[in-house]
C-alpha cells in the first residue's frame, strides 16, 4: 500500500507557505497500448508534453508544474526544456493514484490532475478550477464541463457526461446520455455537458483516494471519478467553454498540429 497513515493526519504537516500554494501534476506514462512513447511524440517541432507543460505556464494561480512520469526517457525529455519531472511507481492503476504519490513528496494546498495528451489544454480552464477551490475552502474536488454542441457527441460512449445538482455538484459521470429525453414529442429544452478531464484536489482528499475501495459504477462505466461519488465525496464541477482535444493515436497529431497553424495565423 503507497499511504502508510491517513490522509487528513498527513496533510496537517504542511506549513503555512505551503497550504497556499496550487500545484499542476501531470501524470505522464511511456507504455500506451495505441501509442507507445505517446507523451515524447513530437508536434510542431516540440514533444507533447513539452507543449503542456509550456501551456499550462499561463495559469495565474499556478504555484508549480510537475510531470509525474514512471520513465526515465520522459523525465529527461522535461528536465531539458527547463521543466520539473519526478519518478513515480510503474504499477499505478490511474492517474489519479500517481498525482497522490507525488502528493505524499510534494505537500501543496490544492493539486490539479492534468492529462498529458492535451497539448492544447486551455490555462483558463485550470484556472478556473484553481479559483473555484481557492474562493471557497469547503469545495475537496473540483472539475470543469463546457457545453456539447455537436449532437453526435450526445451519444458517443468516448465522449463523458455529466449532471449536476443546484449547487454545481456533480451528480453522476456517464458515457451514456445524460440525461436522457424521454418525451421526443414534447418541446424540450434539454442541456448535455461534456466532462474535460482536469481535477483540483485538496490533499486530504488526493490522499484519500488510494485507499477507497472501486465501487460498481466505477467498473461498469470505467470512470475513475465515479470512485469519489460512490465514497460519498462531493465534486464542484466548474463551466466552461473549452472543448478538449486529446491525442490518443499517431493520427490525431495531424488535426493538432493543424489547430496549432490556424491559431498562429489569427
Amino acid at each position: 500500500m503507497l499511504l502508510c497513515c491517513g490522509g487528513r493526519k498527513l496533510a496537517k504537516a504542511m506549513s503555512a507557505a505551503e497550504e497556499k500554494t496550487v500545484l499542476v501534476v501531470i501524470p505522464a506514462r511511456y507504455a500506451s497500448v495505441r501509442f507507445p512513447g505517446k507523451p515524447l511524440a513530437q508536434i510542431a517541432g516540440k514533444s507533447m508534453i513539452q507543449h503542456v507543460v509550456e501551456r499550462l505556464r499561463d495559469a495565474e494561480s499556478v504555484s508549480r508544474i510537475i510531470v509525474a512520469t514512471d520513465d526515465e526517457r520522459i523525465k529527461h525529455a522535461v528536465t531539458s526544456f527547463g521543466g520539473e519531472a519526478i519518478l513515480t511507481r510503474a504499477d499505478h492503476r490511474t492517474g489519479t493514484d500517481r498525482v497522490a504519490e507525488v502528493a505524499i513528496q510534494v505537500p501543496a494546498q490544492i493539486y490539479i490532475n492534468v492529462q498529458g495528451d492535451e497539448p492544447l489544454i486551455d490555462p483558463d480552464t485550470v484556472e478556473a478550477v484553481a479559483q473555484a477551490m481557492l474562493d471557497d475552502e469547503s469545495v475537496q474536488i473540483a472539475t470543469p464541463c463546457s457545453p456539447i454542441t455537436v449532437p453526435n457527441d450526445i451519444m458517443d460512449p468516448n465522449v463523458v457526461k455529466v449532471v449536476r445538482d443546484f449547487d454545481s455538484n456533480a451528480l453522476y459521470f456517464s458515457r451514456a446520455p445524460i440525461p436522457w429525453v424521454r418525451d421526443t414529442g414534447a418541446k424540450v429544452d434539454a442541456r448535455h455537458w461534456k466532462h474535460i478531464g482536469v481535477y483540483g484536489y485538496r490533499r486530504d482528499a488526493l490522499l484519500e483516494f488510494p485507499t477507497l475501495p472501486p465501487g460498481e459504477l466505477e467498473r461498469v462505466e470505467q470512470l475513475e471519478q465515479l470512485r469519489w461519488l460512490e465514497n460519498g465525496f462531493h465534486i464542484s464541477v466548474v463551466e466552461t467553454e473549452y472543448d478538449a482535444v486529446s491525442v490518443d493515436v499517431p493520427k490525431d497529431i495531424e488535426r493538432v498540429e493543424k489547430l496549432l497553424r490556424e491559431r498562429a495565423a489569427n
